[in-house]
């Protein structure tokens, strides 16, 4: 028989929003992956994880997470989860891979299963959806992130700010995602494009330190890599007006 991987959505670090199904999936797998850095330190996947599984069913797998300009070292680390990751499948009928938010978004577990699936043949790769940043921060803000006929953008800010800045001239709500090292040029491009007022930006949610404020109190102070930004659409013409 054929295994199975799973990439597992567990949401963006608060335990309380993992689906029943991603949950499920968690404790039906043989074994569950969980990614960490180099350094070695625990990240949101395995602590929210280990909420729902016991530490022994629990295999820490080293990603270049933090690795953004080596594209050798970081191909490296993901070609060595891929084999620790397939050694696994070639041992078990069933891997979990518990991923922060959504495995089908911005997620390493996309370039893992591209490995896996030229290292075990035949290997059946599936994904449970997760709750994402943009979803959690919006909760938590108030922030509404589309009315009516309002497109949605989500820009990851490692492309650069002048990439959020296109974004911020269009139509619709903007979501900036891993802007934290950018958090000056990104208060200047929410500024230029009149989109400041009504921004809110967030991280660690879910967190004890948690932190979620108006876009306005940027400055340029660094902020965790992983902070998140919601700049609402425009909206006028009360309520239903973009319907």
């Amino acid at each position: 028989m054929s295994s199975k991987l799973v990439g597992v959505g567990v949401g963006p670090g608060d335990p309380e929003l993992v689906t029943v199904k991603g949950v499920n999936a968690l404790r039906e797998a043989d074994v569950v992956v969980v990614p960490v850095m180099d350094s070695g330190e625990r990240g949101r996947a395995e602590a929210t994880v280990l909420h729902y599984v016991p530490e022994e069913k629990v295999v820490r797998v080293v990603f270049a997470l933090n690795e953004r300009s080596d594209r050798a070292r970081r191909e490296a680390a993901w070609d060595a989860a891929g084999e620790r990751v397939a050694e696994l499948l070639r041992r078990h009928a069933s891997v979990a891979f518990a991923t922060i938010g959504d495995p089908n978004v911005y997620s390493t577990f996309t370039y893992l299963a591209q490995t896996v699936a030229e290292l075990v043949p035949g290997t059946v790769v599936e994904t449970v959806p997760g709750i994402t940043a943009m979803q959690d921060l919006a909760a938590r803000s108030g922030a509404v992130l589309t009315e009516g006929t309002e497109p949605l953008t989500l820009v990851p800010v490692t492309a650069g700010a002048a990439v959020l800045k296109d974004a911020l001239a269009g139509p619709g709500t903007v979501v900036a995602y891993k802007f934290g090292r950018q958090a000056h040029e990104v208060a200047e491009a929410l500024r230029e494009t009149g989109r400041l007022a009504d921004a809110v930006w967030g991280s660690a949610l879910g967190l004890p330190e948690e932190s979620v404020r108006p876009a306005a109190d940027l400055d340029e102070t660094p902020l965790p890599y992983l902070s998140t930004l919601i700049a609402p659409a425009r909206r006028e013409g009360g309520r239903g007006g973009k319907l």
